[in-house]
């Protein structure tokens, strides 16, 4: 049987993400515990996991030979052999969440031969839909968004945390530009879709699930979306991390790629 095309799997991923909306919003007000994951891994909650458990029984049910990766899950060789596989962050700024902040997204993507071919990034707190087809354009609550065109990056609105502005990745010396800040990852890649920021970069290493879909929806509009060396992503690898992100238009990437250095390890 043929795979459903990209637009099936993404109507498929809109309607999820719906339903993970009202469920984390159910959560406004009542108790919710919270416990930190091993490594330092950062919080989840008991709304991340029954977020991750309605994401994994709905979508699997529709789509029984994909495989499954997802922040909240536990990890195993079988998505590997998937022809396709969804990848999945149930609540992506957890920490916004708990804050009772509005921030916070759930981005839900689909991968195939390492590349996301459909993507949703929903803000339920913000109304706020983002969603890509592989080839078929980004949107915003079903408008067509594009990226930033701004041809030099000082001055540019960057969205990081403030030790991505450090001395040691910029050997030409750190840019003057406007930082931006939000705790969702998704959320960040999609304020670059939509053209409220420039561009996005992280040095640090990412997880699959916080960038699959966002990274989707940025390509789609117009942006340039790289790891922090300037080159393409690839997901659903053994190892779900990428080595850092650049998000940008073509200018102002290039402006960064050549203006950046990745500390030794």
């Amino acid at each position: 049987m043929p795979a459903p095309e990209p637009d099936a799997d993404l109507a498929l991923l809109e309607a999820a993400a719906q339903a993970a909306g009202a469920i984390a919003l159910g959560y406004a007000g009542r108790p919710n515990p919270v416990r930190e994951k091993p490594g330092g891994l950062g919080p989840v909650t008991e709304a991340d996991l029954t977020v991750d458990r309605m994401l994994r029984e709905r979508l699997l049910a529709a789509r029984p030979g994909y495989g499954w990766l997802s922040e909240e899950s536990e990890d195993g060789p079988a998505r590997l052999g998937a022809r396709r596989v969804f990848i999945v962050d149930p609540i992506d700024g957890t920490r916004a969440f708990i804050a009772g902040q509005s921030a916070w997204s759930h981005s839900l993507a689909v991968a195939e031969g390492g590349r996301v071919v459909a993507g949703v990034v929903h803000l339920p707190a913000l109304g706020a839909t983002y969603a890509a087809a592989l080839g078929a354009g980004a949107r915003r609550n079903g408008a067509p968004v594009a990226a930033s065109l701004r041809s030099g990056l000082d001055g540019a609105r960057l969205l990081a945390t403030s030790g991505q502005l450090d001395a040691r990745f910029w050997p030409g010396g750190v840019p003057a530009v406007e930082r931006l800040f939000r705790t969702s990852i998704a959320y960040r890649l999609c304020l670059v879709a939509d053209g409220s920021a420039d561009a996005m970069v992280s040095f640090r290493e990412t997880w699959e699930w916080d960038v699959a879909a966002g990274a989707l929806i940025a390509s789609e509009a117009g942006a340039v979306v790289t790891d922090a060396r300037g080159a393409p992503l690839a997901y659903n690898r053994p190892h779900p991390g990428v080595g850092g992100v650049l998000v940008a238009g073509p200018a102002v990437h290039r402006a960064i790629v050549s203006r950046t250095q990745v500390a030794a390890g």
